[in-house]
């Protein structure tokens, strides 16, 4: 699943790598992670931010190939799993949070962690 902190000193990170629960097969070649880059206006393109902070599935479907590296296909992206999908869903809503909204969640977070 991602593996960057939702904890940042920015409003949120620019690049967070997803690993995938269900790796997609690409010929031969077998992805099983990926990054994201945060969007720039023009990835945003023809897409509403309140879809996008919703995640509805289908701005999300049309957003991902263009945030993606190694770069998915549109087939790719519909194939996701699930439970893949969701992940990546969350870790685009947080390119969208600010830095209180940040701080916020870390909060509620830390209040439901398991204690050590």
């Amino acid at each position: 699943m991602a593996d960057a902190p939702i904890e940042s000193t920015e409003a949120s990170p620019k690049i967070v790598t997803v690993d995938l629960s269900e790796p997609i097969k690409r010929g031969e070649q077998t992805i099983a992670s990926f990054t994201l880059t945060k969007p720039r206006g023009g990835a945003l393109r023809g897409l509403s931010l309140q879809d996008l902070l919703r995640t509805d599935v289908v701005a999300m479907l049309t957003l991902i190939p263009r945030i993606s590296n190694p770069p998915l296909t549109a087939a790719e992206v519909n194939d996701l799993a699930a439970d893949d999908l969701a992940e990546i869903s969350g870790v685009v809503r947080g390119f969208f949070m600010s830095a209180t909204e940040r701080k916020m969640m870390n909060a509620m977070i830390g209040e439901f962690a398991p204690k050590t």
